[in-house]
């Protein structure tokens, strides 16, 4: 009945209302719905209307449900990393994973066959977002510039250094060098250091004279370009004030 009214999300609370039975009753109905795929639950006391057409997936694709969970668990959230670069059409292919950055760190999500992690982030209400409709509502997604900082910052979750360099080049072509700058004054300027260098890598240096010039302002540490690696007798590159402890593009 819900789907038929436009409405694929409800709560338990809801379900017992609706079909006027105890919370025992309801909660029996709801798993027999659950096992015939008919609805998945990607939280608790929130559950999912399952379409026909996604029964094979056992759950509506992340970018679906994903603005109603929030809402529910009233948390401010965006799609970033992968996930957003796909939406800017800068992946490959789809990630396996959809990523949505929070304030704080929270546990994965395994609806059906989909996968949700979450990324804490920093300074989250200042990151640059934009809204895309899905089927079923409207997910917030961050910038491309902003999705550039993020993927340069948190690399590990991005398939490393060299697969962000790889989705960079495509990403570049969205990107405002002004609006650039803004997105990377909300994460550590470390990020910035990086991110101008390897766009340059990448072809993109038209992308990065902005972020030049922050960077030549505000730095005074070199970095390592590649975090996890050693950087002693790494070459300096002065410009971005940055180790130069591995190849992008070539072995990490």
């Amino acid at each position: 009945m819900l789907a038929s009214q436009g409405r694929y999300f409800f709560t338990s609370k809801e379900a017992q209302k609706s079909l006027g039975v105890s919370p025992d009753a309801a909660k029996l109905a709801l798993n027999r719905l659950a096992k015939q795929t008919a609805i998945s639950s990607p939280a608790r006391g929130h559950y999912v209307i399952v379409p026909p057409e996604y029964r094979s997936l056992g759950c509506l694709p992340a970018d679906q449900f994903i603005p109603s969970l929030m809402e529910y668990l009233s948390l401010p959230y965006y799609a970033g990393l992968l996930s957003a670069a796909h939406y800017h059409g800068a992946a490959h292919q789809r990630p396996q994973e959809f990523q949505v950055m929070l304030g704080k760190n929270r546990r994965p999500i395994h609806c059906g066959a989909v996968n949700v992690v979450f990324v804490a982030r920093k300074r989250l209400s200042e990151v640059p977002v934009q809204e895309f409709n899905t089927l079923r509502g409207t997910l917030r997604v961050s910038t491309p510039e902003a999705t550039a900082v993020d993927l340069i910052g948190y690399q590990h979750h991005a398939g490393g250094l060299d697969n962000v360099a790889t989705v960079l080049e495509e990403l570049a072509e969205k990107i405002d060098p002004e609006k650039l700058v803004a997105a990377a004054r909300t994460a550590p300027l470390s990020s910035a250091q990086r991110l101008g260098y390897v766009l340059e890598q990448v072809g993109s240096a038209d992308k990065a004279y902005s972020l030049k010039a922050y960077v030549k302002k505000h730095a005074k540490e070199l970095v390592p370009l590649l975090p996890t690696a050693p950087h002693d007798s790494a070459q300096r590159n002065k410009e971005w004030k940055l180790y130069i402890n591995t190849e992008v593009g070539g072995e990490e």
